[in-house]
């Protein structure tokens, strides 16, 4: 749901469409209230024969308690497993019959189910998917099933390098917070999981007042209406969830961690600290600086480590968007024998971001590239509607995305570059790299000027 507001605060590569100067007039979401809390976010666009359909929750994996993590991505899952009397087989042949999509997406804030159809069958989805929303049956076999599943999700996922830096990454940052947890669970966790855990968390999540639903494309209001009303009355009335989240505090001094995997000859690299807050005064500033560092096939982080040196094929800089402050990352994957010194140029490069900041020439063309890719985050309906589902799910500005283009022209040099000295912070970098110990970690560990400590986890650690 958040896919493309984290793609423009981070800036995205450069590429021909971007170059043509298109621009899309915006128009607004239109937004109805639907009684019990229960909201209506529509865009019609009868490009298409198509209807998607979104029914966000405002709370998410954070919810899960401790002991028990991936409780809510289980029973978001769970729903199109038996509903109703009806067992998972029938449920997926009358998606497929109905020309539809289904699937389930659930992050620390936020849940959602999302789906779509073919225009001419959506009376019969719909009707579906009330039953699948609305009575869920939560069949002990099904469940048993799941959870092995999602085990052996977790374990297969120590087979990806990135997403293996990606895990520690996470959990160094956000050390004892809840966006240091994995919403897909341990195995233990997800192994100790009951029918009782499982509708536990689908009665916190799944009720009118913790509802917003999407709808767009083949879709008029009345339509949209009358959809929308009937999927919010399937389901139990109730309120909203506290926030369980609170603002993460950042942590002092430069640390390493080094996933131990072995016979690695390439390496996952991950720098990085904490970023921004949807709600900074600086927000937007900070991420035209960081599209300028990193976000762009021209950026310095691309031209240094892969067009000068080779080291990586990639290389880029990132800032994470929720609720709460989020991170800032630099991602690269170069070669075991290119790490230490890899590392060692990413520090100098924030280094000299920070003490230098960005220079007019940067800035100009930063900014005609973002205010120009604009029209490509808003040309269809489906994205128009998931940047109102920004706003509306996670709680953020109301202007946070129609207001993106106006804040971008304002941005100076000395905005932005103001905006990396307050939010970035070299001395305090985390550093987590797979990889394999025996071979590198004493050059990565040298590579580090001012390291105050190291740990090394071993990659099927849980």
């Amino acid at each position: 749901m958040t896919r493309i507001l984290r793609d423009r605060i981070s800036g995205r590569p450069l590429d021909a469409r971007s170059r043509t100067g298109a621009r899309t007039a915006e128009r607004a979401v239109p937004r109805v209230d639907l009684g019990d809390g229960a909201t209506l976010l529509f865009d019609e666009d009868h490009t298409l024969p198509l209807v998607s359909i979104t029914v966000a929750m405002r709370s998410g994996s954070a919810h899960d308690p401790d002991g028990k993590e991936g409780a809510s991505r289980i029973a978001m899952r769970m729903l199109r497993r038996g509903a109703a009397g009806m067992n998972a087989k029938h449920i997926e042949d009358q998606i497929d019959r109905l020309g539809g999509e289904l699937s389930v997406d659930v992050a620390p804030s936020s849940s959602a189910m999302e789906a779509q159809v073919i225009e001419r069958n959506l009376v019969p989805f719909v009707d579906l998917l009330v039953k699948i929303l609305g009575s869920p049956d939560f069949p002990e076999d099904e469940l048993m099933r799941l959870k092995r599943e999602t085990v052996a999700e977790i374990i297969e996922a120590r087979d990806s390098d990135r997403a293996l830096a990606q895990r520690a990454f996470r959990r160094a940052l956000f050390p004892g917070h809840l966006y240091g947890r994995s919403t897909t669970g341990t195995p233990k966790s997800v192994e100790s999981l009951t029918e009782d855990d499982a509708r536990r968390a689908y009665s916190l999540h799944v009720n009118r007042g913790n509802v917003v639903v999407g709808l767009s494309g083949d879709i008029d209001e009345a339509t949209a209406k009358r959809v929308a009303e009937q999927l919010v009355a399937a389901i139990a009335a109730g309120i909203a969830p506290g926030d369980p989240i609170t603002e993460p505090e950042p942590r002092a001094g430069r640390r390493l961690v080094f996933v131990d995997k072995p016979e690695r000859t390439q390496t996952q690299i991950l720098i990085g600290a904490l970023g921004t807050s949807p709600f900074d005064p600086d927000h937007v500033a900070l991420g035209v600086a960081n599209a300028v560092f990193g976000g762009s096939f021209t950026s310095r982080l691309m031209r240094e480590v892969r067009s000068k040196r080779g080291w990586s094929y990639g290389a880029s800089a990132r800032l994470g968007v929720d609720r709460h402050r989020q991170s800032f990352a630099m991602w690269t994957f170069p070669a075991a024998a290119d790490a230490a010194a890899c590392v060692r140029l990413e520090l100098e490069l924030l280094e000299a971001f920070v003490d230098k900041g960005i220079t007019p020439r940067e800035l100009s063309f930063i900014k005609r590239y973002l205010m120009r890719s604009r029209a490509f985050d808003v040309d269809t309906a489906a994205k128009r509607l998931h940047q109102a589902l920004d706003v509306g799910v996670l709680g953020l500005p109301a202007d946070y995305h129609s207001s993106y283009v106006t804040k971008v022209d304002a941005v100076t040099c000395e905005d932005a570059s103001a905006a990396v000295r307050a939010r970035i912070h070299p001395n305090d970098a985390l550093v987590v790299v797979v990889g394999t110990a025996d071979a590198i970690l004493g050059p990565v560990r040298e590579s580090i000027p001012g390291l105050l400590e190291h740990e090394v986890v071993a990659f099927d650690e849980d």
